[in-house]
Order: C-alpha cells, then sequence, then structure tokens
C-alpha cells in the first residue's frame, strides 16, 4: 500500500492536540504533586457545586483549569476523529482509537475525583486507579503519535516477517509502561512522605512500611536497566535497516532517554520539586513518542531480508 499523506490541515489539527495533550497532562501533575486534587470536593463535572468556582483558592484553581484543558483537548480529539471519517486506511483508525484512549482517560480522573483518591489518600486503589491511569495516558500519546505518523505520509506497518524488529519494539513500548507506571508511584510518594534532605529520604527507605516508600528505589534501577536495553535496540536497528529515517529516530530514542536520565538524576538531588517533577514528566513522554515513531519506521516498507536480497541481486546483475 503507498503511503498517503493526510491533508494539511487535519496534519496541523492533530499536531495541535498531541501538544495540547502533554500540557494537559503536565498539568495533571501540578494538580497531583500541589495537592490540588480537592480543590473542586468531589463534585464532577462541576466544581464545589458551582459550574464556575466565585472566590476561588488557589488549590481549587489549579484543579478547575485542569478541567477545562482537558475540556478542550477533548473537543480537540472529537474534532480529530470527525475529520479523520473521511481519510482511509490506518490514519481514520488511529484517530479513532485515540479518542477512545481520550474518553477512558476522562473517565479516570474523574473516578479519582469522585472516590477521594486525590490529596492525602494513600490508599492501594489509589496506586491502582493511578497506575492505570498513567498506562492510559502513554497509549493515548501513542495513539496520536500513530495517527500523526500516518497523517505525515508514514508507510503502513508490515509485520509479517518482522519477528525480531517487532517483538522488540512491542517488548521496549512492555517495558517503558512498567518504567511509567514506577515513575508514576514514585512521584506519588514524594508527594505523600516528602523529606527535606537526602539522607532523611534513605532513613525513610530504611524504615518504609508503605508500599509507596518501598517501591521508590525500583523506578531508577529500572529507568538504568530499560534504558541500556533500548540504547542497544535503537543501534541494532541503526544496522539492520540502515535508512536516514530509522537513524534519525534511533538517535533520538538515545539523545532523549539520556537527557531523561540526567533530568531524573537532579529530580533526585532537588527532592523532587515540582518544576524538576513536571519537566521530568515532559522528557518521559517525550521519550515515548520517539520509541513509538522508532518502531513505525522500523516496520514500514519491505522487510529487512528482502531489502538484503534485493540489494544483493541488483549488485549480481550489475
Amino acid at each position: 500500500m503507498t503511503p498517503q499523506r493526510a491533508p494539511r490541515s487535519f496534519l496541523r489539527l492533530v499536531w495541535a492536540t498531541l501538544v495540547v495533550t502533554l500540557i494537559v497532562i503536565a498539568w495533571g501533575a501540578l494538580v497531583r504533586a500541589t495537592r490540588s486534587g480537592a480543590g473542586c470536593g468531589t463534585d464532577w463535572p462541576h466544581c464545589n457545586g458551582q459550574a464556575i468556582p466565585i472566590d476561588a483558592s488557589a488549590k481549587t484553581l489549579i484543579e478547575y483549569t485542569h478541567r477545562i484543558t482537558s475540556g478542550m483537548v477533548m473537543l480537540l480529539a472529537l474534532a480529530v476523529s470527525w475529520t479523520a471519517r473521511k481519510l482511509r486506511g490506518p490514519t481514520r483508525t488511529w484517530a479513532h482509537v485515540a479518542l477512545g484512549f481520550m474518553l477512558l482517560e476522562a473517565a479516570l480522573g474523574a473516578a479519582l475525583v469522585k472516590f477521594g483518591l486525590v490529596v492525602d489518600n494513600d490508599s492501594l486503589a489509589r496506586a491502582i486507579v493511578m497506575s492505570l491511569h498513567l498506562v492510559n495516558t502513554l497509549l493515548l500519546i501513542g495513539a496520536q503519535a500513530m495517527c500523526l505518523w500516518f497523517a505525515g505520509g508514514g508507510a503502513p506497518l508490515s509485520l509479517k516477517g518482522r519477528g525480531p524488529e517487532k517483538w522488540l519494539w512491542f517488548g521496549a513500548i512492555a517495558a517503558f509502561l512498567l518504567l511509567g507506571v514506577t515513575g508514576a508511584l514514585t512521584a506519588l510518594g514524594d508527594t505523600l512522605f516528602p523529606v527535606d534532605t537526602i539522607r532523611d529520604g534513605i532513613a525513610q527507605h530504611r524504615e518504609a512500611e508503605h508500599p509507596l516508600l518501598r517501591l521508590r528505589v525500583w523506578h531508577p534501577l529500572l529507568a538504568l536497566t530499560i534504558g541500556g536495553g533500548l540504547f542497544g535496540w535503537a543501534a541494532w536497528l541503526k544496522r539492520r535497516r540502515p535508512s536516514p529515517e530509522v537513524g534519525r529516530w534511533a538517535t533520538a530514542v538515545q539523545l532523549i532517554y539520556v537527557a531523561q536520565i540526567m533530568v531524573g538524576v537532579i529530580n533526585l538531588v532537588l527532592l523532587a520539586p515540582v518544576a524538576m517533577q513536571l519537566f521530568h514528566l515532559l522528557m518521559a513522554d517525550l521519550s515515548w513518542i520517539s520509541i513509538i515513531f522508532l518502531g513505525a519506521a522500523s516496520l514500514g516498507g519491505a522487510p529487512a531480508e528482502a531489502v538484503e536480497e534485493a540489494t544483493s541481486g541488483e549488485v549480481r546483475a550489475a
């Protein structure tokens, strides 16, 4: 199937939706980090019984702004899905999939508020719903990225005869989802159980009784381990499929992940200030997008073996 680019206006709409989605995700992290999740009480979609809160506190404004921006990005997702109905192929499919994840995202966010899984709540239920929320968020971004990939003329994915490339991409996706969950739970632990010094944090970990505190050590260890795997995967793809597109996204995966690790270290040393938490989350989202694009680039077009055979045949013919 020949790759087809969507109209430029649709491409701009998808880009705008992805960018606004990243902003809304960061604002949601701000709600958690500032303990503003109960700023509107347990009302949803109203805020403290009002459609527009009057004389609102700072926490109410933070939570209300998150709801407003979430509504805006929902409208954008609806516009993408509606516009994509006129298109054919994977672009339309991924536009609809992204809308589905957007609707689920809203439902999970509403569940956190309605069931009081915010502010100082340290229950297992909150950890589970937050983990589901994080996984859905990444899948939402991934679906938007795939829609953007095909709208921009990306080649349809070919999974037949792509054993190593296919399974390594799926493995990278699964590993990053696991890393994201541990990161979300670590951030929740930093919010619920703050410390003033690194020494206090170490002592807190040693005496930890709450699961969120015992999980803290696993996130940086997983980040380093999974990072090594991602580097190896990207380097292997550069050799296996030496195309400019694969090389560009393989390099992006490596560089963005290095930046993410550096930001994570700074975040740890500074004891997770809100600004660094948000920046770390943004880098994680960009790393995830680069993984999606690298996988799509590696699975687009003919399998590497077919390319090698065709190249060898041309050389022999010459």
